[in-house]
């Protein structure tokens, strides 16, 4: 929609019934006040060969005219000297990290919108609060944006974009307390049966599938999501996880019971390359905090957490579970693990994972507990 845009318009927009509204300025070609059904008004523009829409920053921190004047200038390429200027480079230089998608997305999601129009030589501490603040819901987003703009702040200073910290010796939020969630067994039935249902909608069966699968095989969200028929040796029952792909960069094997296999079985997306799930992280994560959190929080790495949980409860030694969860710290602490035993724990960790399968089931149609590793029948 074009308007022209005022002060008090811009004050009282509304989104029209819609998830959001763009209300485009009739004086500077494709700046928009884009504004939320939650009240979040932020300024866009389009503009570029091939069109493109970027963030300039949130309304009423980047006023009408100060809007006008930023999206002229970036149309005309004088934006340098920005914090969203210094975040594209600094992106680019970190974009072979492995965590470079994920800080890119904080950037651009939580702290572009709120100082991206900035001089970065008038970038100041009550700047990275505002943003801070603007995540007061969101304690662990907080802490990780903050972690993201400290280490960003750092390379411009290192590189000579700024001549010191402005940030230096700021603490930000503070860390937050390790999770400790665990799904009761009434819930694990419920999820089930709920991702058993989920057969209707764009990419709806995927993400059930993940879900079962994140909790029958205790593996991280991310490295599930991203499972290749190339990674899995059907013929040995083994999911090969290259270290490009895990968290601690080292190679990672994941014997597969028959649950896990079954499920596999049903992967939607029948492909060479590519995830055989049909479905990204985000999405799943979506899904969970949208649909089946039933006003119980709980996440993704939560399943795993369950997972693990459950099979120390049937008696798995904790070596055996460090293995199943690729945790080094675990396995290869101390010189006597590091150093001198070198056994990889596969018959153990199968041995493990087919067990919690057989509970998981056990669990699912309400039947009783398998034999815990060690005890008598």
């Amino acid at each position: 929609m074009k308007v022209q845009l005022t002060d008090r318009f811009c004050a009282h927009a509304k989104a029209l019934g819609e998830a959001q509204t763009d209300y485009f300025d009739a004086t500077i070609s494709g700046l928009a006040l884009r504004v939320t059904a939650q009240g979040t008004k932020a300024w866009t523009l389009l503009h570029g060969t091939p069109r493109r829409r970027v963030t300039l920053g949130r309304y009423p921190a980047l006023s009408l005219a100060a809007a006008r004047t930023l999206a002229l200038e970036t149309k005309e390429g004088r934006t340098a000297g920005t914090v969203a200027a210094l975040a594209d480079t600094y992106i680019k230089n970190v974009s072979g990290n492995r965590s470079a998608a994920e800080v890119e997305r904080r950037l651009r999601k939580d702290a572009l919108p709120i100082i991206g129009h900035l001089p970065i030589r008038e970038l100041h501490r009550r700047d990275i609060t505002r943003v801070i603040d603007s995540k007061s819901d969101a304690p662990i987003a907080a802490r990780r944006v903050f972690e993201d703009l400290r280490a960003m702040i750092r390379w411009s200073v290192s590189r000579g974009d700024l001549d010191h910290n402005p940030i230096d010796g700021m603490t930000g939020p503070p860390t937050s307390k390790p999770r400790d969630r665990v799904l009761s067994d009434e819930e694990i039935r419920w999820l089930w049966l709920a991702c058993a249902k989920m057969r209707s909608g764009l990419h709806s069966s995927g993400v059930g599938l993940v879900i079962k699968f994140c909790l029958v095989t205790g593996q991280r969200l991310g490295e599930v999501t991203g499972l290749t028929r190339a990674e899995l040796d059907l013929d040995r029952r083994v999911w090969n996880i290259p270290g490009s792909r895990t968290k601690n960069s080292y190679p990672h094997s994941v014997p597969l019971s028959p649950l896990a296999l079954e499920l596999i079985s049903e992967a939607p997306a029948n492909k060479e390359n590519g995830g055989i799930w049909g479905v990204g992280p985000n999405h799943v994560g979506g899904v969970i905090r949208d649909q089946l959190q039933r006003g119980k929080h709980w996440s993704a790495h939560d399943l795993r957490r369950t997972a693990l949980s459950k099979m120390a409860e049937l008696g798995v030694p904790p070596i055996v579970l460090g293995h199943v969860a690729n945790h080094r710290t675990t396995t290869k602490a101390g010189i006597t693990l590091g150093v001198y035993v070198q056994h990889a724990y596969e018959r153990e960790k199968r041995e493990a994972l087919e067990l919690w399968a057989n509970r998981l089931q056990g669990i699912i149609s309400g039947g009783a507990d398998v034999v815990a590793i060690g005890s008598k029948r």
